[in-house]
Parts: structure tokens; C-alpha cells; sequence
């Protein structure tokens, strides 16, 4: 109904080729137009202005002479202002661009080493999106992005290089293993090395407390001895048995009285009577004497 009154509808993002008897009159914008077809007026076409993708996979050789194949994604939209020449100069847009891409990846990627490919997409990217920009602006087309989206070598080739990595990752843990081995056993050594010089300071130690004891054990002796004899000189008629005896007494009762005085002291049992002072003395002096010898 709408054309047989002469009017038409122009959706969004879109644009419409109108045409006077066959020769191109202008582009109409969205919205209703008005469209005398009586006088030759008619639309040739129409032109979507949204983004579009296409998606290229090319085939191309490295410099080390391996197979790839290299998928490029590019983003790409009629512009507005040059819709008559995105419509009428370009038959098929989507195979002009898949030649472009050819074009500049067979170009760029053959210069690099595998390794190389895989590190420089962007620059290939970039190499790709600069020489559209510059091929596809004069028909009326802008290149919105350009992504290389992967770079798929042979499979054999794929497979190799997983068992070069799994062999450097392999020889990597080997040689940490081997470290943190190395490390523990130098570990233990000083443990042992600490062990030891701690074993030798308690022998040192116990070395030194001996000697202290034999020391102070022999100066008890050389004390008695001077006593007894100095004893002896000053008090006729008695001998060394009696005034070892009475000093062993002596020290006997100052041990008593120092143990009554204690008020933290226990209580001790020990037998007091006249005949125990005896055997008491005779254990103290035999072993005096006992420690003399040693």
C-alpha cells in the first residue's frame, strides 16, 4: 500500500540508494520518504551501517619453514557519507577484504620465526588493520578493529613443542629437586656440626666442674691437715685420731644447729646417741679420707 502511494521506510541503521531512471540520486536517511515511482524514481538498494565481522583463516609459512594458520578477525562498517561508494563500487566487499588480508599476512608473517609470530600478533594486527584502512576507505568502508585471533600450527609441529616444554619443565624441577636436596643435606650438617660442638662444651663443662670439685675437696683436706697438725703442736699428748675426731664432732653439731635454725628446713632422723657420734665420725673421716686418695 505504502508504495503504491509513493512511500517508503528506511529502518535504523540503514540507509537507502535512491535512484532517478537507473542514475543515482542520494541516499535517504531512516524514516518515511516519499517516492514518486510514476516519474522514475526507485531504490536500487540498501546499506546496513552496523559493524560487521569476518572472520579469515590463511595458510602461510614461517622463517624457521613451518606451516601456520593464522585466523584474523576483522571488524569493519559502511560509512554514511560514502554509501554510493560502498554500494556501487564494490561487488562483493567481504571477498575484497579476505584478499587484503591475504595480501598483508603472507607479507608479514614469513619474515618471523614461529616463536616470533606467536609473540608479534599484535604488530601483525596492526600490519593487517593499516593497509585495509588505507585499501577499503576509498569505496566507502571503515576498519573498525583488527584482532589476529590464533595462530594454529601443523599438528605434528604442535605436539613437538609440547615435548620440548614437558622435557625444559621436567629438567627444571630435576635441577630444583636437586637444590632443595642439596640445601637439606647441608642442613644437616650443621645440625650435626652444632650437635657436636654442643657436646663438646658439656664436656667442657663437666670437665671443669670436676676439676672445681677436686679442687675445693683437696683444700678441705689441706685445711683439716694444717688444723690436725697445728692442734697436735699447741696440745701435747694428743694425737691426730683425737683432733680429727673432735673437728668431725664440731662440724657435726654446727650441721645440726644450722638445720634446727632453717625454717625452710625438713624434718631429719638421723641417730644422736654417744655411740652414733662415733660411727658418724668414723663415716665423715673415712670419707675425707676417701676423697684425698681421688
Amino acid at each position: 500500500m505504502g508504495q503504491a502511494l509513493g512511500l517508503i521506510q528506511v529502518d535504523q541503521s540503514t540507509v537507502a540508494i535512491k535512484e532517478s531512471f537507473g542514475k543515482f540520486d542520494e541516499i535517504l536517511e531512516p524514516g518515511c520518504h516519499f517516492l514518486p515511482w510514476c516519474i522514475g524514481k526507485q531504490i536500487a538498494g540498501y546499506l546496513s551501517l552496523r559493524v560487521q565481522q569476518l572472520d579469515v583463516r590463511c595458510e602461510t609459512k614461517t622463517k624457521d619453514n613451518v606451516f601456520v594458520n593464522v585466523v584474523a578477525s576483522v571488524q569493519y562498517r559502511a560509512l554514511a557519507e560514502k554509501a554510493s561508494d560502498a554500494f556501487y563500487r564494490l561487488s562483493n566487499t567481504r571477498e575484497q577484504i579476505q584478499s587484503y588480508v591475504f595480501d598483508v599476512i603472507r607479507a608479514s608473517v614469513p619474515k618471523m620465526n614461529l616463536d616470533d609470530a606467536f609473540e608479534q600478533k599484535n604488530e601483525i594486527a596492526k600490519a593487517v588493520e593499516d593497509e585495509l584502512e588505507k585499501a577499503m576507505s576509498m569505496y566507502g568502508y571503515e576498519i573498525v578493529q583488527t584482532l589476529i585471533v590464533d595462530i594454529e600450527p601443523d599438528g605434528h609441529v604442535k605436539r613437538a613443542m609440547n615435548e620440548i616444554n614437558a622435557a625444559a619443565r621436567l629438567r627444571l624441577a630435576a635441577t630444583e629437586k636437586a637444590e632443595a636436596e642439596k640445601i637439606l643435606q647441608i642442613k644437616r650438617a650443621e645440625e650435626k656440626i652444632l650437635q657436636i660442638k654442643r657436646a663438646e662444651g658439656d664436656a667442657e663443662s663437666k670437665y671443669l666442674a670436676g676439676l672445681g670439685i677436686a679442687r675445693q675437696r683437696q683444700a678441705i683436706v689441706d685445711g683439716l691437715r694444717d688444723s690436725v697438725l697445728a692442734f697436735s703442736e699447741n696440745v701435747p699428748g694428743t694425737s691426730a685420731k683425737d683432733v680429727m675426731d673432735m673437728v668431725l664432732v664440731t662440724q657435726y653439731f654446727d650441721t645440726m644447729k644450722e638445720i634446727g635454725a632453717s625454717s625452710k628446713s625438713s624434718s631429719v632422723f638421723i641417730p644422736h646417741g654417744p655411740g652414733a657420734v662415733r660411727d658418724i665420725a668414723a663415716q665423715i673421716r673415712d670419707g675425707q679420707l676417701q676423697a684425698s686418695l681421688l
